[in-house]
């Protein structure tokens, strides 16, 4: 092949214009205007011409870009020879490697594998990193078919000893689902480094297989961050906060420091648990290390202490941040409707439009929250049209519940069921759900049975149904049709979940379960209560027995009543925390009424605000008074 520049051949007509143009100035010039615009093996050819007629370098040409035009052409003879005249020192192999890297990065990966095929039609034997593009196409497509050529062609040359190369086929498998494969595989490398054992962890995890990946994570000879993060995060998705925190304190053991990715899986498992402490904990570490700008850190916070019962910590997070995302204002609205805060959550979403922040679904299920909590019913209606009439955002089945739930709880049953009954989707257990809820405190037995009909189709192993249709009917006082109902749970296999609080202490979280008396301070906690409720009937208070939902004694009632697990939660907080300072609480069912009406007595006696997240918002008391306003 002959590197000679006049052995190129030179368009027969060029540009007449052109040619005057680029003889007027310099190879500087030249590469600025020239070297950027040709798209096709024809302008290449013009712009060729002209580098010859200048006597510029041909180094000046954008090999890469030469090669881009020339792929697919007829013309890719011509560009190997431009190649190798100008690559005397590499081979061509070096310039084709750039332009697989960037279509496998680009918008279309499959062109990376177009053209290695054409490399190999024009016998351009692949190196490790032709492979390692072409390989990245793959993964970017999941193309496993191609894949598995790939990894012939791996094996074929002889690049088995290339780590790189062998993660990267162990991922495309992986990602591809064909784990077994991707085992194999794993077991039969001769070496493997921490990305190696990282890549089979993450995937085991997006399989849901978490045991599988705790299993390998064990046996890793050496973890890095992302090891730990992996594992974290995983645990954080699949509901195992407390999982989470444990391996995150293993972490710290160990002497890994976090990353942003690490913060933001800690930070969401302590919003699940409510463990504001290591939440605070990593909010300052975050700060120091610079990841105050992080907008998916400053989100997660947000939503952190929100469910931690701190809403004015919240708050400040969001007024800190220099830049906010939908997700951003999303949080702090569904945040304030959470805390009964319904004004301020609608004022937040009109700042929101007015700095031209465009609203999406979320936001709107945060809106409509605010209203159902407290009883807004011509805001909510008003949003739900909004939705669709002003943002072109299609109501899904959230937003439907979210109106069902708004109208019922205002005592509109027959609208909620109607509403119901015109929803554009089949409605599920949780749309049938509220309005069974608003059932009971409406304490509408017709209604309630016919959304139990509806319920046992969709969900018949959900304790929480059968529970409400035989609270209902006990406080009806139809003890027949109470015994039916627990006779059918019980022939049926469905066991209630039974009611807990829990209450962070100290960094340790401390459970309670209703009745419960193995609690090492229960004497204590007992006694303590005695003293309060002498307090409180000086105050008025007269136990509220009808939420015993058994037919026993009112004696037996009273002190079954005063077993309530957040009751004892609340008692122990009291004695083991600081005079003044907030107690939170953390309930997996709704509060009861009782506990409600004794939770405002007792914020005034100790003068403490106590903050209680029950299963569908926050209760914040505080001087004989709920942010919920007794209506919920």
């Amino acid at each position: 092949m002959l590197c000679a520049l006049s052995s190129f051949p030179i368009p027969q007509s060029p540009n007449r214009n052109q040619i005057h143009h680029v003889k007027s100035q310099s190879s500087e010039t030249l590469k600025i205007d020239l070297l950027r615009s040709f798209s096709s093996p024809f302008e290449l050819r013009q712009v060729h011409a002209q580098i010859v007629k200048t006597n510029a370098p041909l180094s000046i040409l954008p090999l890469t870009r030469v090669g881009l035009v020339c792929a697919f052409t007829p013309s890719f003879h011509y560009a190997q020879q431009i190649f190798e005249c100008v690559e005397k020192q590499k081979p061509e192999t070096f310039v084709w490697n750039s332009c697989l890297k960037a279509l496998a990065e680009g918008d279309s990966p499959i062109d990376a594998i177009m053209l290695f095929y054409r490399l190999r039609q024009y016998d351009v034997c692949p190196d490790t990193f032709i492979c390692s593009s072409v390989l990245r196409a793959c993964l970017n497509l999941l193309d496993l078919s191609n894949g598995r050529i790939l990894h012939g062609v791996v094996e074929k040359l002889g690049f088995r000893s290339n780590l790189y190369l062998q993660n990267m086929i162990v991922h495309l498998y992986a990602s591809c689902g064909e784990m077994a494969e991707a085992r194999l595989l794993f077991e039969k490398m001769p070496q493997r480094d921490v990305v190696t054992w990282n890549i089979m962890i993450a995937q085991l995890i997006k399989q849901g297989d978490h045991e599988g990946a705790y299993d390998l994570f064990s046996w890793m000879p050496e973890r890095n961050v992302r090891s730990w993060t992996s594992m974290i995060a995983g645990y954080v998705q699949c509901g195992k906060a407390k999982e989470a925190i444990h391996l995150f304190a293993k972490m710290e053991e160990a002497g890994v420091k976090c990353n942003e990715v690490t913060v933001v899986a800690v930070l969401a498992a302590c919003a699940d648990l409510g463990a504001l402490d290591l939440g605070m904990r990593i909010h300052e570490y975050s700060n120091q290390h610079g990841f105050k700008r992080n907008v998916r850190i400053s989100n997660t916070l947000i939503d952190m202490y929100v469910k931690c019962g701190c809403l004015e910590e919240a708050c400040r997070v969001f007024e800190e941040m220099e830049e906010r995302t939908v997700v951003s204002w999303s949080a702090m609205i569904g945040g304030l409707a959470m805390h009964g805060r319904a004004e301020e959550a609608l004022r937040i979403f009109s700042d929101m439009s007015q700095v031209g922040i465009e609203p999406n679904g979320v936001t709107f299920i945060g809106l409509l929250h605010a209203c159902s909590h407290m009883g807004l019913i011509n805001e909510g209606r008003r949003f739900f049209a909004s939705m669709t009439r002003d943002y072109g955002i299609i109501p899904q089945i959230e937003h439907y519940g979210c109106m069902v739930d708004l109208l019922s709880r205002a005592g509109l049953l027959r609208e909620a069921h109607e509403f119901i009954l015109n929803m554009p989707m089949k409605p599920n257990g949780v749309v049938w759900g509220a309005l069974l809820g608003a059932c009971r405190v409406h304490k509408n037995v017709e209604m309630a049975e016919e959304a139990i009909k509806h319920l046992l189709a969709l969900d018949p192993l959900n304790d929480g149904y059968y529970v409400v249709l035989s609270n209902i009917y006990a406080e009806a006082g139809r003890w027949e049709d109470t015994a039916r109902v627990r006779k059918f749970m019980k022939d049926r296999q469905v066991k209630k979940t039974p009611g807990w609080s829990s209450i962070t202490v100290d960094g340790v979280v401390h459970e309670f379960v209703a009745g419960e008396e193995s609690h090492p301070d229960t004497e204590q906690i007992f006694q303590r209560w005695e003293e309060l409720l002498e307090e409180m009937r000086l105050k008025g208070y007269v136990p509220n027995t009808s939420v015993v939902l058994l037919d026993i004694e009112e004696g037996e009632k009273v002190k079954f009543v005063s077993r309530h697990s957040e009751k004892l939660a609340l008692v122990f907080g009291l004695m083991n925390t600081p005079a003044g300072t907030p107690i939170r609480i953390m309930k997996n069912l709704r509060i009861c009424e009782d506990c409600h009406s004794a939770f405002k007595l007792i914020s005034a006696i100790v003068n403490r605000e106590i903050v209680v997240r029950d299963r569908n918002r926050f209760h914040c008391f505080n001087d004989n008074s709920c942010s919920c306003r007794d209506y919920w």
